[in-house]
């Protein structure tokens, strides 16, 4: 969003405030975390990916007073705005699970995740270590950023097993919160096929209450009987933390909802209370997949919905809820899975993109990162509807 207002706006009208010095193409972390490339191939300095024409604030948000139209940062200073875009994201809450903290900064834990970058390489040296016994993997029951990942990885786990003559020795185990295994039925049908093929064993609505790395223990519960606990013992446990938006956002009750997520339309993406507020990315409350995909096409509507209020008209570019998974489900094979609001299959490739496909995987592993590098942060990437377009003419 940065690069496009940089290049509408006159210089000294836009400010970034943003902390980190680094910036991640997170999505890699999957095939990181299976000893594909390292976390450093997935980083940029966050300057390089910035527009020349803005301010950097190298700050955090402390509050938000949005009737007086301020931030107010970490370090007291005030930013005055006239239209506001909160893309704060959401973090990690590894708090919420004892344990769960001090076994990831444990070299020897053999816990770890992919969802940071301090520890999805974590993932791939437990991989190694691992001889026999039982490989847990978690799903939390939170809303998380892309949520096909915890899964991901317990495919990527299986087939390095079978390389590597483990896999006989090893019961994979995936603990999901959800109900289901995904929540679109066409692709759901067929990841239930990859489950069986690979003997995974799929505990639904069952979730991560504890973990004891001393004994090398998990504590869960199933959320049918939630006072009766489940421990498993492990030789290896791959979490998906819980996660939650940061704590100024959730503190910012005139703007959130009751999961302190940012409130805006579902389509125009515009804070209802607040015209001048938006919002975009993961901490917001629409009800869609929270990928990389999902925000490139939010950006085209934030874009024009915004220039519309700045002209004191209506926003009428409608976000679709559009997302899309790549499900990696072997070291050369993906199903691409590409959806709308309420689940509707939404698909851009010439081919049935439920099938496992060794183009999806390498369109995951080296199209992908090449178009945000070098497209979408630069505000010229709005998502694969032109393509889609063009591939189906006559298609809805």
């Amino acid at each position: 969003m940065a690069a496009k207002f940089a290049r509408r706006l006159p210089k000294g009208s836009l400010i970034v405030l943003e902390p980190s010095k680094e910036h991640y193409y997170q999505p890699l972390w999957t095939l990181v975390g299976a000893g594909v490339g390292t976390v450093e191939e997935t980083r940029r300095s966050e300057e390089s990916v910035l527009p020349t024409n803005c301010q950097w604030v190298k700050d955090s948000a402390k509050s938000v007073l949005p009737n007086e139209n301020k931030v107010i940062t970490s370090r007291g200073d005030v930013i005055n705005y006239e239209y506001l875009i909160i893309a704060v994201g959401l973090i990690n809450d590894y708090e919420k699970v004892p344990g769960l903290y001090p076994a990831l900064q444990d070299k020897t834990s053999c816990v770890s995740s992919i969802f940071s970058p301090d520890y999805c390489e974590k993932t791939f040296s437990d991989m190694k270590k691992h001889k026999e016994g039982n490989v847990v993997f978690t799903y939390p029951d939170t809303l998380i950023k892309c949520p096909g990942a915890p899964q991901k990885i317990v495919y990527l786990a299986e087939s390095y097993f079978t390389k590597t003559g483990v896999r006989n020795k090893s019961n994979l185990i995936y603990n999901t919160c959800l109900p289901v295994i995904f929540g679109v039925p066409k692709y759901a049908e067929a990841l239930l096929k990859v489950v069986k093929r690979k003997n995974i064993c799929v505990n639904y609505r069952t979730v991560l209450k504890e973990v004891k790395p001393d004994k090398k223990e998990a504590v869960f519960y199933n959320k049918d009987d939630p006072d009766n606990d489940i421990t498993m013992d492990y030789s290896m446990l791959h979490v998906s933390p819980p996660m939650r938006t940061p704590d100024f956002l959730q503190n910012n009750t005139c703007l959130v909802d009751d999961h302190g997520y940012l409130e805006v339309d579902m389509y125009t993406l515009q804070n209802q209370a607040f015209p001048n507020v938006f919002g975009i990315g993961d901490c917001i409350n629409t009800p869609n997949s929270k990928t990389a995909a999902a925000i490139a096409a939010q950006c085209y509507v934030l874009e024009h919905n915004i220039l519309a209020t700045m002209k004191r008209d209506e926003p009428r570019e409608r976000y679709s809820g559009y997302g899309a998974c790549p499900l990696l489900t072997s070291y050369n094979t993906c199903i691409l899975a590409e959806f709308v609001y309420g689940g509707v299959v939404r698909e851009t490739m010439p081919f049935n993109q439920a099938r496992e496909s060794t183009v999806a995987f390498y369109m995951k592993k080296d199209l992908f990162p090449f178009i945000y590098w070098h497209l979408m942060l630069k505000g010229y990437y709005h998502g694969p509807e032109g393509i889609r377009r063009m591939l189906h003419p006559f298609r809805d």
